[in-house]
Formats: structure tokens, C-alpha cells, sequence
């Protein structure tokens, strides 16, 4: 395959930025094999999806190269008891990675969608839809390192993406008592006038109308550390480590709008920057059992920080000469994700799978926000590989969340989420 072509098949498969995930923003799982498996992956060989689980599972692989391409489907299913159903119910996820082994190394290249969060409301306070779109992905260079016939070690260097797409209302004395950094007060002063003047009603509105890309962007980097060990015949032991994201901030153009019941609108055109949204730190351990020879058993444990990345979601919106920062406080409890599954070769071509993905819910009632429900806990799920022959094969997962119901605290209101989704990759080797 010439490299032209793959770089074509990345960049087509790194516009897919919209995901709406179940452990807090993260995936369920990443590629078809882990996700049949309740996400599982640290110890055992799941394909290139490897890069974004542990990248020393590519020293698993058999000599060669392996490309795999694969699409999903995202189907969440959000109520607000103030806003009524999302529509935002179908997203589409391509993914493509290549890896080769050549002897004690392994190395490679993919781009996957890393998690995100949103929702689609007909109508908000002020009569107009409302949106939440949050996209985060990597392309990742991954590299393994065969240290003897027991020992894998491998990392990889993460280019990573954050684009966001926002519309959202809330009272006028709301939004302003959300700021935190009121700048030189010509804002802060048109604000107060729109108060004054009877409009009770303020809008943030950024949004590019695009499943693909959001209309404030970000780019910036991490990095993962991994090993697996093999214990014995039977038994290989993983675990991985991935650092938080250095992303700049997300900026783009935005409106400000202010509305009354019975008057036109006021815009107010400026930009917004998205201050320090980051991907939090993950680590964890996980072992493989292979029963017999047509049985493999796994479990994971997985750590996702996002107390320290999800205290506030802050913005800075600049309009009129003057900056305005608030922030939407958030105040996310750190998530434990356990990762259980089985996969059982029913014939020389066909292998099953199922699994479980068990979390808890990291958002307070407090904050729980009805644009922003990422309140799923727990993931069950299936799947199967087909083996067309030596060089290639179908891997197919089906995963499906509970429905949640949280209330917010503060305000009332109640939101229930639950998702299906599914994955498909052909994989070929040479």
C-alpha cells in the first residue's frame, strides 16, 4: 500500500470528532475485539486499536503488517424533563490503524476517536434550539519493544484534537453570575444595560451545524507507557499508563444574544476560548486467562482522573474591547471502570464474545447538566470475529447502556440517558 493513500484514509478518518461516550466522556472500549469484551485489552493482542489501549500489546501480533479500518455507530438516547428528547441519537465513528512487527519491534500509526459528550434540544429558554457537541481524538504514532520472549514494552507520542460546538441559554442574571473575571467592564457594562432594558434572557451560540468538526478547535498532545508480562503458559498480566493532555485552549467566533419575551433579539459578535479543557490522566492493570485453547477470560481495571480536569468548564468570551471569563462549575468525582470479558473460538473461523464494562457515575447531582449527560454506569456487551481466510477477517461489536435517570440538585430538572452502539472492522494482513 502505498503511503499516499493511507495518509488519505487517516486524515478521512480523523474528521469524525462527535463522540458520546460511557465511562464520564471516555469510550466504552476502542476497537470491536476489546469492545465485545466489555473493553478489556491491556494483556491480550486486540489489533491496532492497541494504540489506544496499550501499545505493548502490539508486540503480541504475528510478524507483518495488519491495517484495520473500521466504523461505529453512536446511538445515545437523551431526556430532559425541560428540554424533552435529544435528536442527537446517531453519530458515525470511523477509525483506521496499521502496525507492523519486524522481530523485537513493532510500530505503526492510527487515528482514533477518544470520547466526548452532547446533545440536540428543539427548544431552549429562549425558544431556540440548544446543542452540546464535544469531540476529542488522536492520531497516534505508537512504538513496542519485544525485551524478551515474556516481556513487552512499548509507548506512544498522541497528536490530539478537541473541537466543541455549543448553543446554550440560561437566564440573563444566570450567565452573569457565572463570571469570574468581569475584565475592564465594557461587557460586563452592555450586559448589565440588556438587564436593565427588560431582556431576561442570554445566549451563547457557537456552532458549525457539522457532525465533524465543532466551531472552537484545539490541538495539543499526551503520550501512554505500557508492558505486558507473561506470567506463565496460561497467564499474561498488562497494564498502561496515558498522561493528561496539553491541549492549547479552544477558540472560534461566537455570538452573545440577548432576548425578550416580545422583542427582537441583541447580538453582541465576539470570539470564545474554551480555557484549559484537558483529557485527564488513565491508568490501570488487567491479566488474560487462556483457559484452553478455544477459551480466553480477561479483566481490566481502569482509573480515569477527571476530578482534575472537570472542576469547571470555563470560557472566556471577547466582545466590545473587553474579556469576560465564567465558568460552569462541574466538579467530577474520579471513575473506577472494571472490564470483563470472555472470548470463545466456536469454530477455526469463528471466535464469540461477550462482556461487561461496570463504572460509576462521576457527575454530581449538583452540576449535572442536561446539555452535558454523561451519566452512564454500566456497559454490557457482545460480539464476534469471522476469519475469511489467513490474511483477513470481520470483527463486530454491539454494545448497550442501561438507561441512567439523574436529577440535578440545584435546579430540579431530570435527565435519563441510555446508548447503543456498535462497531465493525475488516482487517487484512501482508
Amino acid at each position: 500500500m502505498k503511503f499516499n493513500k493511507l495518509a488519505i484514509a487517516l486524515a478521512v478518518a480523523g474528521m469524525s470528532t462527535g463522540a458520546y461516550a460511557t465511562n464520564g466522556m471516555d469510550m466504552e472500549g476502542y476497537g470491536p475485539i476489546s469492545t465485545g469484551m466489555g473493553g478489556a485489552s491491556m494483556a491480550f493482542d486486540n489489533g491496532t486499536a492497541a494504540m489506544a489501549n496499550n501499545p505493548a500489546t502490539l508486540g503480541l501480533m504475528g510478524d507483518g503488517s495488519r491495517l484495520d479500518l473500521a466504523v461505529g455507530v453512536l446511538g445515545p438516547d437523551v431526556h430532559s424533563s425541560t428540554s424533552g428528547d435529544s435528536s442527537g441519537n446517531s453519530y458515525l465513528m470511523p477509525a483506521i490503524g496499521w502496525a507492523k512487527k519486524n522481530g523485537t519491534l513493532s510500530y505503526g500509526v492510527g487515528v482514533f476517536a477518544q470520547g466526548g459528550m452532547g446533545t440536540k434540544y428543539a427548544m431552549g429558554l429562549d425558544g431556540m434550539p440548544e446543542k452540546s457537541q464535544l469531540g476529542v481524538g488522536r492520531l497516534i504514532f505508537p512504538l513496542s519493544f519485544q525485551v524478551n520472549p515474556n516481556l513487552n514494552i512499548g509507548g506512544s507520542l498522541d497528536y490530539v484534537w478537541a473541537t466543541l460546538d455549543l448553543r446554550m441559554a440560561m437566564p440573563l442574571s444566570s450567565m452573569a453570575g457565572l463570571i469570574t473575571q468581569p475584565g475592564n467592564g465594557t461587557l460586563g457594562t452592555a450586559l448589565n444595560n440588556l438587564g436593565m432594558g427588560g431582556y431576561n434572557t442570554a445566549r451563547l451560540d457557537f456552532d458549525t451545524a457539522n457532525d465533524f468538526t465543532g466551531a472552537a478547535k484545539a490541538t495539543g498532545y499526551a503520550g501512554k507507557i505500557g508492558f505486558t508480562y507473561k506470567a506463565s503458559p496460561m497467564i499474561t498480566i498488562g497494564g498502561v499508563y496515558q498522561s493528561k493532555t496539553s491541549l492549547s485552549d479552544m477558540t472560534g467566533g461566537a455570538l452573545l444574544i440577548a432576548t425578550q419575551s416580545g422583542a427582537n433579539a441583541q447580538t453582541v459578535v465576539g470570539k470564545i476560548s474554551v480555557r484549559d479543557f484537558q483529557w485527564p490522566e488513565t491508568y490501570g492493570l488487567g491479566l488474560s486467562v487462556q483457559a484452553t485453547p478455544d477459551l480466553m477470560v480477561a479483566a481490566d481495571w481502569k482509573h480515569i482522573g477527571w476530578a482534575s480536569v472537570m472542576k469547571n468548564f470555563t470560557m472566556t468570551y471577547s466582545a466590545l474591547g473587553d474579556n469576560v471569563t465564567f465558568a460552569l462549575p462541574q466538579n467530577w468525582k474520579d471513575q473506577n471502570v472494571f472490564n470483563l470479558g470472555v472470548a470463545y473460538k466456536a469454530t477455526g473461523a469463528l471466535t464469540l464474545r461477550a462482556g461487561a464494562n461496570i463504572a460509576d457515575n462521576p457527575v454530581p447531582d449538583a452540576t449535572m447538566n442536561y446539555l452535558f449527560p454523561a451519566i452512564i454506569e454500566n456497559n454490557y456487551t457482545a460480539g464476534f470475529g469471522y476469519a475469511f481466510n489467513a490474511v483477513s477477517d470481520v470483527n463486530f461489536s454491539y454494545a448497550y447502556a442501561p438507561k441512567v435517570t439523574q436529577t440535578n440538585s440545584t435546579f430540579g430538572y431530570t435527565v435519563s440517558h441510555s446508548q447503543s452502539n456498535w462497531q465493525l472492522m475488516y482487517s487484512h494482513r501482508f
